[in-house]
This record gives structure tokens, C-alpha cells and sequence, in this order.
């Protein structure tokens, strides 16, 4: 099974890498971005389909019904934290100014890495709660602060002035005024330069290794199964770029759902640190990850369109 969804992954990102070398540089369309969207989200669906197959005939119904539940709770999970992504690429896209048509290979470098540290992640939370079970309680109250603090300042934006990653990247590298293309480095009279496209990449991937502190802490709230916990991560971080070049455009539409997000961790930290005394059924969490997810768009979208008429 391991193998076999190695080989999958392996398959669609070459797949979708050639679809992208092909067309080169190009501004990604909404059509593009709605088909893509779809095709990762039905892949997701039918994967969960083999799965619930799978372990019915080889370890029966109720096995199959619970990893299954667990990996569509998981995958929604995954794909609800993920959103907070979205918000920071657009961030980091307007603050350095990536034209569209380059948008896209940054991200697609971006969810390479972000595979590979989250296997590696996955790995190593696997190990530490297999090993040591107080550790589901740090990350239960790690998840909780994360929460409470997320919904407190949600409004405020982060100042890249002062980020110390980009400042040190700023003081310690060469970079060019301008973009050269979609290229992360040039090289001029035999000296390498990297051009701004560079910095956007460091800090794509460093944001998703903050966000990976909530989210792998987080699926470990609905199961401690490492092939469920990295199969449902992964099919959410693949259709991340997609998600986001299909609500780039609207995520001023959708400004109540850092404060749905933070609920959800709140929530999911609670139930990490009260495992032992009381269980919460993973259908119960799945039911409450989307009561709160369809709650704060709705809201958003509500209070969007009051303001709208108000001017």
C-alpha cells in the first residue's frame, strides 16, 4: 500500500509537471484551476473507495468502515487548515509583486517540499507517539494555544519588513532588483544572483513549515495510523496550488474563515488532551470540522455581501 501510493504521487506530479513545462509561464485561468481542483478532490474520493475495498477484503467490514471514516475526516481536515496557505501565498505573491504567470512554478516547487517534509514529519510524530504517549499532549495543548492565539489576532497581518528570515536572506545573498523570467537564479559575469522569485520559494516553504506544526499534530487527533495520517495529508497538499489559484481572487470574500480555522485547532487540541478520560467519534469529528468550516464561509460571505450593499 505504501509503495502503491508512492507510485501514484510520483505519477501525478510528473504528470502535472509536464502539463506545466509544457505550457510554460503562463497566467493560470479559473477554468484551469476549477478542472484541476476537481480532478485532485475526485482522486481523493477515489482513493477512499479503493481503501474501504481494499481493507474489506482483507481485514473485514468494521476495520474498513473505521480507516476509512478516519481518512476522509482526516482529508478534510488537512484541506480546512491548509486554507490558512492560501492566505499567506497571497500575502507573499502581493508583497513581491510575482506576476501571475509566475505564480505557478513557485507553488509547484513549493508542494514538492512541502511532500517531503510532511512525510518526514509524519514519520517522526508516528514514532514519538507510538513511543512516548504524553507526547499527545503536547500537541494537544499545543494546538489549543495555537488556536486561541490564531482567533485573538487573526485580523492582524504580519509585517515581511521585519521577518528575520527574509532580512537575513537579504543581507546575506546576492539578489537582483527585477525579476528574469520565472528563473530563481541568474548568473552575471561568472557571479551567481538569485532573483526575487528565490525569496518568494524560501519563504513559501518556511510558511508551510510553521503550518505543518498545526496540521500534523492536528490529523494525529483523528488517528495514529502513519498510512492514513500521510495519505490524507498529502492528497490535501497536493491540491493546494489549485485550491489556490481558484480562490486567490476571493479570499478578501472569505475573511471570517481564519477565525473558523482557529475553532477547528481549538477543538482538535481539546479532544487530543481529554483522549484518555473521554473518546470523540471520528464521524463526530467530521461532523464538527465541517459545521465549522460551511459556518464561517457562510458568515463570510453574509457579511461580504452586507458591506457590498452598504456602499
Amino acid at each position: 500500500m505504501w509503495s502503491g501510493f508512492g507510485l501514484f504521487v510520483i505519477a501525478m506530479l510528473s504528470i502535472d509537471m509536464f502539463a506545466l513545462g509544457r505550457k510554460g509561464a503562463h497566467k493560470v485561468s479559473a477554468k484551469e484551476a476549477l478542472v484541476w481542483s476537481l480532478i485532485w478532490f475526485s482522486l481523493a474520493l477515489l482513493f477512499a473507495g479503493a481503501l474501504w475495498a481494499w481493507l474489506d477484503h482483507t481485514s473485514g467490514r468494521a476495520i474498513a468502515n473505521t480507516k476509512t471514516m478516519e481518512y476522509l475526516t482526516g482529508y478534510l481536515l488537512e484541506k480546512t487548515l491548509a486554507m490558512d496557505n492560501i492566505f499567506v501565498f497571497v500575502m507573499l505573491f502581493s508583497y513581491f509583486a510575482v506576476p501571475t504567470e509566475y505564480q505557478k512554478r513557485v507553488l509547484v516547487y513549493g508542494v514538492l517540499g512541502a511532500i517531503v517534509l510532511r512525510a518526514l514529519m509524519i514519520l517522526l510524530g508516528a514514532w514519538l507517539i507510538t513511543e512516548f504517549h504524553w507526547v499527545l499532549y503536547v500537541f494537544g495543548a499545543f494546538l489549543l494555544i495555537t488556536g486561541i492565539k490564531m482567533f485573538i489576532f487573526a485580523d492582524q497581518e504580519p509585517d515581511l519588513e521585519k521577518n528575520p528570515l527574509l532580512r537575513w536572506l537579504r543581507s546575506h545573498i546576492r539578489i537582483t532588483d527585477s525579476y528574469h523570467g520565472d528563473k530563481f537564479w541568474i548568473t552575471k559575469n561568472g557571479v551567481r544572483w538569485f532573483t526575487p522569485m528565490f525569496l518568494v520559494l524560501i519563504l513559501v516553504e518556511f510558511s508551510d513549515v510553521i503550518f505543518a506544526m498545526d496540521s500534523i499534530p492536528a490529523i494525529f487527533a483523528i488517528t495514529s495510523d502513519p498510512f492514513i495520517v500521510f495519505t490524507s495529508n498529502i492528497f490535501a497538499i497536493l491540491g493546494l496550488r489549485a485550491l489556490y489559484f481558484l480562490l486567490a481572487n476571493m479570499a478578501d470574500r472569505f475573511h471570517l474563515l481564519k477565525y473558523g480555522l482557529a475553532v477547528v485547532l481549538m477543538f482538535v487540541g481539546t479532544k487530543m488532551l481529554i483522549v484518555d478520560w473521554f473518546k470523540i467519534p471520528v464521524a463526530a469529528s467530521l461532523a464538527t470540522v465541517i459545521a465549522v468550516l460551511g459556518t464561517s464561509i457562510l458568515l463570510s460571505l453574509m457579511a461580504t455581501r452586507k458591506s457590498a450593499d452598504l456602499n
